[in-house]
């Protein structure tokens, strides 16, 4: 008989099992978070963003300009080029009337096609120098753009330059000038505006082939079933936290 208001004996107190419908409590996580970046980074990321992506497109940019520019001095070059070698179109005056002096002559579609011609040479050349210079750094969208751009711009700078150093364009103060029964040449002009775009199809084509032919290659990746170098090494037991273990001792009794 055990006298009331005694306290328990704790060598001879049974464990009692803990309910079944207890909730633990999970103890707080003080760990830091691997995965979490480190301090700074999350409020300089829009400003290092836009940094790289300058960084990125300003040779690019410098590409492109450098192409144009070379086009443009090659359109001075193609102007030249057309008033020497297009044939020009002989006029003569008849009293108060300017007639051609060859009625059925060729020679307006003679400079479309020397216009051409010469275009088609300017877009080979600079197509070609273009790919050997940005050969080494894989060409790129610049190096197309570059060459499009430029060589309709040198093509519509070569036709206006043409038009302004060839005869002048005034027919009746050359017909005042070289008097009645006299001849001049007309001012040489285009008559196919589609030659203009010659030299920029020529070059994206020639551009094409060229990197299609002997353009730097990109390095294949491995299979996914070869193993890479750098391959991570799997852990050999469950990932994931582990509970504490208790210390080894004599069972409790229950």
């Amino acid at each position: 008989m055990t006298v009331p208001n005694t306290p328990p004996d704790p060598a001879h107190t049974d464990v009692q099992a803990a309910p079944e419908d207890a909730v633990p409590v999970a103890a707080p996580d003080t760990a830091p978070d691997p995965y979490a970046p480190p301090q700074g980074v999350a409020s300089d990321a829009s400003g290092a963003q836009g940094t790289s992506l300058a960084q990125r497109l300003l040779p690019e940019v410098r590409i492109g300009a450098g192409i144009v520019v070379a086009c443009l001095v090659a359109g001075l070059v193609m102007a030249a080029l057309w008033v020497w070698l297009a044939p020009k179109v002989p006029l003569v005056v008849d009293g108060d009337r300017i007639l051609y002096a060859d009625p059925e002559g060729e020679q307006r579609a003679g400079a479309d096609a020397v216009f051409a011609i010469i275009g088609l040479g300017a877009g080979i050349l600079t197509a070609l120098g273009a790919f050997l210079v940005t050969r080494r750094r894989g060409g790129g969208i610049a190096v197309a753009l570059g060459l499009a751009v430029g060589g309709l711009l040198g093509s519509v700078g070569a036709w206006r330059i043409g038009r302004w150093l060839g005869p002048s364009k005034d027919l009746i103060a050359e017909a005042r000038r070289v008097g009645n029964g006299g001849h001049f040449d007309a001012n040489i002009d285009l008559g196919a505006l589609g030659a203009l775009l010659v030299w920029p199809m020529a070059a994206m084509v020639l551009l094409l082939a060229l990197s299609a032919a002997v353009g730097k290659r990109e390095e294949d990746p491995p299979p996914y079933w070869a193993p890479t170098a750098q391959a991570p090494m799997e852990p050999q037991g469950p990932v994931g936290p582990q509970s504490p273990q208790s210390p080894q001792g004599p069972q409790d009794r229950v």
